[in-house]
């Protein structure tokens, strides 16, 4: 585990990579008919755009619980090969219009919130696409460590047609999950 300098490190270039912004990729809109029930719990990141504060990390997930005051606690975890520990940021998240919207603002760091859009989202709700406030920010993600070849291709192909740089797209290893 990281010490606590470590941690304010992660979580500060997490807020200034994002620039503090809560919005939305151009031409780009979050799911309609949300049901947060039904996305909390574990997620496993797939792909993901680089970004200076995940760099390196592999097994990433992030886990969504309910927080007393009606907000989701948020934990996102990924395991450092070249330190051998794991790292770990915790966080909260709010909606950002309503509850039947996946357009959330997130902060790891104090007042510092960033864009969390889910704009794609299967009926079991075991695939998402989610992106930042902009089309440098972006995740693949599913309820279990591996997804299908053609789940992973129609998972590419909407976030292409949503004008992110796929070509740019990192797979995140889950071999020692």
């Amino acid at each position: 585990m990281p010490d606590m300098a470590d941690l304010k490190g992660l979580l500060g270039s997490l807020a200034s990579a994002m620039g503090g912004e809560t919005g939305m990729p151009t031409g780009c809109q979050a799911v309609e008919g949300f049901e947060l029930n039904r996305y909390l719990g574990l997620w496993y990141e797939i792909a993901r755009l680089d970004h200076s504060f995940e760099r390196g990390l592999e097994q990433v997930t992030a886990h969504y619980a309910m927080r007393d005051d009606g907000g989701v606690a948020v934990t996102n975890r990924g395991f450092n090969p070249d330190d051998n520990e794991w790292d770990e940021a915790e966080g909260k998240a709010f909606f950002e219009e309503d509850s039947g919207t996946g357009r959330f603002r997130v902060s790891f760091f104090g007042p510092f919130y960033a864009g969390y859009n889910i704009l794609w989202l299967d009926d079991r709700y075991e695939h998402a696409i989610v992106a930042g406030p902009n089309h440098g920010f972006l995740w693949l993600l599913a309820r279990s460590s591996s997804i299908t070849p053609d789940m992973y291709e129609h998972m590419v192909d909407f976030a292409r047609q949503n004008g992110f740089d796929t070509r740019a797209l990192m797979l995140v290893s889950h071999d020692h999950a």
